[in-house]
C-alpha cells in the first residue's frame, strides 16, 4: 500500500511541464541570439564543439530531477504490516456529474469545483466511515472503491474533470445502479448514496433506481448544484480562460438551468434528503447532519498500519540526476583535436 506523508506537495508536479516550456523558449531564444553574430555558416564553424543533443540530455536530466526531488519531499510510505482495526462508521459512495453543464459560472468558480470542495471538506468531517466515489455523465463509472483512506479519496477527487468521461448526458439512474454494486452486501453497515448534480438532462430510469436502493435499506440525498436562473455553458481555450459559450444547433446560447423537480423526486424515492448549493452555502453541513443520522455500526477492517518512509529514494535518483547534469558538458569531447596536437 502506497501513501504520501505530505501529499499536497505532489501539485508542485504541475510545475514540471512549466519548467520543460520555459526551457524550451530560452533555448529558442539562445540560438536567436546566435544567429545575429553573423553567418550560419561562419557560427557553425566557430562553434564546432556545441552540441545540441548534449544540452537537450542536460535539460531532460533537470527536469526529471526536479521531478524525482518534488515526489521524494511528498514523502511515499510504503505499508509493511497489516492489521484489522475495529471502526464504527458508515459506507458512503459519492456519485458527482461530469457533463459538461456542471462547468456554468452560475456557482462560483464553477459547479464542478464547488461540488469538488464540498465533497472534501465532506472528507475532512469523516471519522470511520468508508467512502468511495463514482464519476458519471452519459455514463458511470468507479473513480474510487469504497475505502477508509481518506487521503486517496482527496488525491483521486483532484484528478475530477469533465474530461475524463466521453458520453455527455446526465444518466443519473447508471451511477446509482453502480453505486448499488459497489457497496459490500455482506456487511450491515448503514449505507447511503450522495448524488451531486444539476439534475439537466435526466434519465427516467433514475426514480426506479432510488426505489431499487431503498429496498435494500440504502438511502440516497440529493445536493443540487446550481441556480434556478441558470447560466451558460463555457468552453476553454487552452490556456484555460473561456473564449465563448456552447450553442444549440440554432445557434442560440445554452441556459443550464437547476433540475430541482427531479433531485426531490430522487431524494423522496431513496428515503433521503435533497440540498441545494448555492453561492453562500454548500450545504455541506445538512448533508453532514443527515449522514449523522444513521446509526454507525462497528466494522472490521484490514488497513495498513505500519508505514516505511521511502523519500530516500526518489531523493538520491534526484541528487544522482543533478550530479550528472553538472558532469555532462555542453560542448562536445575534443579528444580528437588533442591528438593531433599532440602528434
Amino acid at each position: 500500500m502506497l501513501r504520501y506523508d505530505n501529499i499536497d506537495f505532489l501539485y508542485f508536479l504541475a510545475l514540471i511541464p512549466l519548467i520543460a516550456i520555459g526551457l524550451y523558449f530560452y533555448n529558442r531564444w539562445q540560438k536567436k541570439s546566435i544567429e545575429k553574430f553573423g553567418d550560419e555558416n561562419l557560427v557553425t564553424e566557430l562553434m564546432q564543439n556545441h552540441s545540441n543533443a548534449r544540452k537537450n540530455i542536460k535539460n531532460t536530466l533537470f527536469i526529471f530531477s526536479i521531478a524525482f526531488l518534488i515526489i521524494g519531499i511528498s514523502n511515499p510510505q510504503i505499508g509493511t504490516k497489516m492489521e484489522e482495526v475495529k471502526r464504527e462508521g458508515v459506507d458512503l459512495m459519492i456519485a458527482i456529474d461530469l457533463s459538461h453543464s456542471m462547468m456554468a459560472q452560475d456557482i462560483k468558480p464553477n459547479r464542478l469545483e464547488r461540488a469538488k470542495q464540498a465533497i472534501s471538506r465532506l472528507i475532512d468531517k469523516l471519522e470511520g466511515d468508508r467512502i468511495g466515489l463514482v464519476v458519471f455523465a452519459g455514463e458511470a463509472y468507479v473513480q474510487l472503491p469504497i475505502t477508509t483512506d481518506y487521503s486517496a479519496a482527496k488525491l483521486f477527487l483532484s484528478t475530477v474533470n469533465t474530461s475524463i468521461i466521453p458520453t455527455q448526458g446526465t444518466k443519473i439512474g447508471n451511477a446509482i445502479d453502480l453505486c448499488i454494486k459497489s457497496f459490500d452486501q455482506e456487511n450491515n453497515q448503514n449505507k447511503a448514496i450522495i448524488i451531486i448534480t444539476d439534475g439537466e438532462n435526466h434519465d427516467e430510469e433514475a426514480i426506479s433506481s432510488a426505489k431499487i436502493a431503498q429496498e435494500q435499506n440504502i438511502y440516497i440525498h440529493t445536493l443540487g448544484m446550481g441556480l434556478t436562473k441558470g447560466g451558460p455553458i463555457p468552453i476553454y481555450n487552452k490556456y484555460g480562460s473561456t473564449s465563448e459559450f456552447r450553442k444549440d444547433r440554432e445557434g442560440n446560447i445554452i441556459i443550464t438551468k437547476l433540475n430541482e423537480t427531479i433531485l426531490k423526486e430522487i431524494a423522496q424515492a431513496g428515503m433521503g434528503t435533497y440540498i441545494r448549493a448555492n453561492n453562500s452555502k454548500s450545504g455541506l453541513s445538512v448533508l453532514f447532519d443527515e449522514i449523522n443520522k444513521m446509526e454507525k455500526k462497528e466494522i472490521g477492517t484490514m488497513i495498513f498500519t505500519n508505514y516505511k518512509d521511502r523519500f530516500q529514494i526518489f531523493i538520491g535518483i534526484s541528487l544522482i540526476l543533478l550530479i550528472l547534469n553538472l558532469i555532462i558538458l555542453q560542448r562536445k569531447n575534443n579528444w580528437k583535436t588533442n591528438i593531433n596536437l599532440v602528434e
